[in-house]
Protein backbone atom coordinates (compact mmCIF):
# COMPACT_ATOMS: atom_id res chain seq x y z
CA UNK A 1 0.00 0.00 0.00
CA UNK A 2 2.90 2.52 0.96
CA UNK A 3 6.35 2.60 -1.06
CA UNK A 4 8.28 5.16 -1.64
CA UNK A 5 10.78 7.74 -0.27
CA UNK A 6 10.34 11.56 0.70
CA UNK A 7 12.54 14.00 2.53
CA UNK A 8 10.44 15.23 5.52
CA UNK A 9 11.07 18.72 7.39
CA UNK A 10 10.33 18.79 10.89
CA UNK A 11 9.22 21.99 12.05
CA UNK A 12 9.80 23.28 15.17
CA UNK A 13 6.72 22.41 17.30
CA UNK A 14 7.63 18.80 15.91
CA UNK A 15 5.43 17.90 13.40
CA UNK A 16 5.56 16.88 10.20
CA UNK A 17 3.11 16.97 6.83
CA UNK A 18 1.96 13.81 5.33
CA UNK A 19 3.23 13.87 1.86
CA UNK A 20 0.50 14.42 -0.91
CA UNK A 21 1.03 11.21 -2.43
CA UNK A 22 0.12 9.58 1.26
CA UNK A 23 -2.77 11.70 2.36
CA UNK A 24 -6.03 9.86 0.66
CA UNK A 25 -4.43 6.27 0.99
CA UNK A 26 -4.22 7.13 5.17
CA UNK A 27 -7.53 8.98 4.97
CA UNK A 28 -8.99 5.94 3.48
CA UNK A 29 -7.24 3.00 5.15
CA UNK A 30 -7.87 4.76 8.53
CA UNK A 31 -9.20 7.41 8.91
CA UNK A 32 -5.93 9.58 9.70
CA UNK A 33 -5.64 7.92 12.91
CA UNK A 34 -2.17 6.52 12.87
CA UNK A 35 0.40 5.07 15.83
CA UNK A 36 4.01 5.63 16.01
CA UNK A 37 6.60 3.87 17.58
CA UNK A 38 10.11 3.06 18.23
CA UNK A 39 11.62 0.20 15.62
CA UNK A 40 13.00 -2.21 17.90
CA UNK A 41 15.95 -3.60 14.99
CA UNK A 42 17.60 -0.60 14.01
CA UNK A 43 18.73 2.98 15.73
CA UNK A 44 17.73 6.21 14.19
CA UNK A 45 14.01 5.12 13.11
CA UNK A 46 10.21 5.51 13.87
CA UNK A 47 7.46 3.09 12.52
CA UNK A 48 4.30 4.46 11.68
CA UNK A 49 1.23 2.30 11.41
CA UNK A 50 -2.34 2.44 10.62
CA UNK A 51 -4.29 2.20 13.18
CA UNK A 52 -5.58 -1.29 11.83
CA UNK A 53 -2.17 -2.56 11.35
CA UNK A 54 -0.85 -1.14 14.23
CA UNK A 55 -3.45 -3.37 16.56
CA UNK A 56 -2.50 -6.75 14.89
CA UNK A 57 1.34 -6.11 15.71
CA UNK A 58 0.42 -4.49 19.06
CA UNK A 59 -1.57 -8.18 19.64
CA UNK A 60 1.01 -10.25 18.36
CA UNK A 61 3.73 -8.79 20.47
CA UNK A 62 1.74 -8.72 23.50
CA UNK A 63 1.33 -12.84 23.14
CA UNK A 64 4.92 -13.31 23.06
CA UNK A 65 6.11 -15.15 26.37
CA UNK A 66 7.06 -12.19 28.91
CA UNK A 67 9.58 -14.72 30.45
CA UNK A 68 12.58 -14.11 27.94
CA UNK A 69 14.04 -10.99 27.82
CA UNK A 70 14.50 -10.29 24.53
CA UNK A 71 10.53 -10.33 24.63
CA UNK A 72 10.19 -8.00 27.14
CA UNK A 73 12.37 -5.61 25.04
CA UNK A 74 10.44 -5.59 22.41
CA UNK A 75 6.97 -5.28 24.44
CA UNK A 76 8.53 -2.14 25.55
CA UNK A 77 10.64 -0.65 22.29
CA UNK A 78 7.18 -1.54 20.55
CA UNK A 79 3.89 -1.20 22.97
CA UNK A 80 5.23 0.56 25.50
CA UNK A 81 6.31 3.54 23.59
CA UNK A 82 3.61 3.79 21.41
CA UNK A 83 1.70 6.88 20.74
CA UNK A 84 -1.08 7.60 19.04
CA UNK A 85 -1.25 10.51 16.40
CA UNK A 86 -4.21 11.87 14.16
CA UNK A 87 -3.89 13.92 11.00
CA UNK A 88 -4.39 17.55 11.78
CA UNK A 89 -6.66 20.03 9.07
CA UNK A 90 -2.82 20.29 7.52
CA UNK A 91 -2.51 16.65 7.53
CA UNK A 92 -0.33 16.65 9.85
CA UNK A 93 1.15 14.63 12.44
CA UNK A 94 2.67 15.83 16.00
CA UNK A 95 6.00 13.13 16.69
CA UNK A 96 6.87 14.02 20.56
CA UNK A 97 9.69 15.24 21.45
CA UNK A 98 11.27 11.67 23.32
CA UNK A 99 10.13 9.62 20.79
CA UNK A 100 12.45 12.31 17.82
CA UNK A 101 15.38 12.71 20.72
CA UNK A 102 15.70 9.19 21.20
CA UNK A 103 16.07 8.34 17.69
CA UNK A 104 17.79 11.50 16.80
CA UNK A 105 15.77 13.45 14.20
CA UNK A 106 15.97 16.96 14.06
CA UNK A 107 14.75 19.19 11.51
CA UNK A 108 15.61 16.79 8.76
CA UNK A 109 14.05 13.31 8.12
CA UNK A 110 13.21 10.40 5.72
CA UNK A 111 9.70 8.96 5.30
CA UNK A 112 9.42 5.68 3.26
CA UNK A 113 6.88 3.57 2.47
CA UNK A 114 7.21 -0.03 3.92
CA UNK A 115 3.63 -1.43 2.59
CA UNK A 116 1.91 -1.94 5.45
CA UNK A 117 3.32 0.48 7.70
CA UNK A 118 5.97 3.66 7.12
CA UNK A 119 9.08 4.24 8.26
CA UNK A 120 10.10 7.69 9.64
CA UNK A 121 14.37 8.13 9.66
CA UNK A 122 16.36 10.87 10.53
CA UNK A 123 18.60 11.79 7.87
CA UNK A 124 21.81 10.70 9.09
CA UNK A 125 20.61 7.27 10.12
CA UNK A 126 18.70 7.40 6.60
CA UNK A 127 21.71 8.00 4.73
CA UNK A 128 24.14 5.57 6.49
CA UNK A 129 21.73 2.66 6.40
CA UNK A 130 21.40 2.83 2.52
CA UNK A 131 25.14 2.80 2.33
CA UNK A 132 25.09 -0.20 3.96
CA UNK A 133 26.09 -3.12 1.06
CA UNK A 134 23.90 -6.91 1.44
CA UNK A 135 26.08 -9.78 1.85
CA UNK A 136 25.62 -13.08 0.95
CA UNK A 137 26.02 -13.50 4.63
CA UNK A 138 23.12 -11.36 5.24
CA UNK A 139 21.11 -13.66 3.09
CA UNK A 140 22.44 -16.60 4.18
CA UNK A 141 19.33 -19.31 4.95
CA UNK A 142 16.91 -17.32 2.61
CA UNK A 143 15.14 -19.72 0.42
CA UNK A 144 13.57 -16.30 -1.60
CA UNK A 145 16.13 -15.84 -4.13
CA UNK A 146 15.57 -12.13 -5.85
CA UNK A 147 16.20 -11.27 -9.41
CA UNK A 148 16.63 -7.62 -9.36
Amino acid sequence: MFQGETAITIDDKGRLAIPTAYRDPVARVCAGRLVLTYNPFESGCLFLYPEAEWERVRDAVNQLPGSLSAHRRMQRCLVGSAAHVELDGNARISVPASHRAAVGIEKKAVLLGMGDKFELWSEQAHHAQIRQVITDEDLSGQLLELKL
